[in-house]
């Protein structure tokens, strides 16, 4: 059985629609008219114990509305979804103490207080006994790096240090299920490189089952063998990341290292669209003319080195978003 099982499910909000202007205004005060919009339309996935899945997706595409229907922060219109055997909604507190719902841009940390006192309240919160909460935080403190912050006011630690305090907090009871929203927003390119690594150990020590949305591709290629994408509220694919390079990856890229300076006139008059900085240039070629246009510049120009590489996953995404 999947650890998370989801079948037709959707959200739909009733959004008020004022009228422009001045009697717009006055009109909306006696009479109003509101119009459906589906956030969710009828999505169907299971999700594996232990696996690590992406969710990609423009804004507005339904992703977080998701998440919280998952976490039992919200209530389905329609449809149905299990987690671990339970309705979300239900709020029950077997449930609770199995899942954590981490959002980049929210905190559960006291501001005015070091992280340490919200672990302590964390511990009571899920019931954990001194032998439990001990060793949970000992293992978090070590895989974060958190040993100088734990005694720190929250307000006086910095953006990384505080993500990986406010992780800390929602694995301390050591939950199946994580559901990850935006984990590295704002963080340098360093502390995203720690947390993805710690969200990596982390699933392979304990099996979790692990949804993260991103917009930053380095996340999803990193960390994620499937992705899902959403768009407008629906499905529109769900299989490897690898997979969703090569179908929808029409270009490669091909890399070069020139024995001197290359004029990038030169290069674009082979017809060929170019990023060049003179001694180096970086070329998109449709998959079928690549052996063509190597051997073309091959024979053109003095090179030292030549690869052809993949575009990158963040390109065909935005190709993608632009395309629906």
């Amino acid at each position: 059985m999947n650890a998370i099982e989801v079948e037709l499910l959707a959200k739909e909000y009733q959004v008020f629609e004022r009228k422009p202007g001045l009697w717009g205004s006055i009109v909306s005060v006696f009479w109003r008219e509101w119009k459906n919009v589906r956030a969710v339309d009828a999505i169907s996935f299971g999700i594996q114990e232990g696996e690590l899945v992406g969710f990609l997706g423009a804004n507005g595409a339904g992703k977080t509305t998701t998440l919280k229907m998952l976490s039992g922060l919200l209530t389905p219109s329609s449809g149905s979804v299990r987690v671990l055997g339970f309705h979300p909604w239900k709020r029950e507190r077997e449930f609770q103490r199995q899942i954590s719902l981490v959002m980049g841009q929210r905190t559960q940390l006291w501001w005015e207080i070091p992280a340490q006192e919200t672990f302590r309240l964390n511990q009571a919160i899920y019931g954990l006994s001194e032998k439990e909460y001990s060793q949970s935080l000992g293992e978090l403190v070590e895989m974060l790096d958190l040993k100088d912050c734990l005694s720190v006011p929250v307000k006086k630690l910095s953006l990384g240090q505080r993500m990986r305090a406010e992780l800390a907090a929602a694995l301390l009871h050591r939950p199946k299920i994580l559901l990850l929203d935006e984990p590295t927003l704002g963080l340098d390119v360093v502390m995203q490189k720690k947390v993805r690594e710690f969200i990596l150990d982390y699933n392979r020590k304990w099996k979790a089952s692990i949804l993260l949305t991103s917009h930053n591709m380095d996340d999803l290629a990193a960390l994620c063998q499937r992705v899902l994408m959403l768009e407008k509220g629906k499905i529109i694919y769900d299989g490897s990341l690898e997979q969703l390079v090569r179908r929808y990856a029409e270009n490669k890229v091909i890399r070069m290292v020139f024995e001197e300076r290359v004029s990038p006139v030169q290069i674009a008059a082979l017809g060929a669209r170019l990023d060049s900085l003179g001694t180096s240039a970086l070329i998109s070629v449709p998959r079928s003319e690549v052996s063509k246009k190597a051997a073309l510049f091959l024979s053109s120009f003095p090179i030292v080195d030549l690869t052809i590489e993949e575009a990158s996953v963040d390109e065909i995404v935005r190709t993608i978003f632009s395309r629906a």
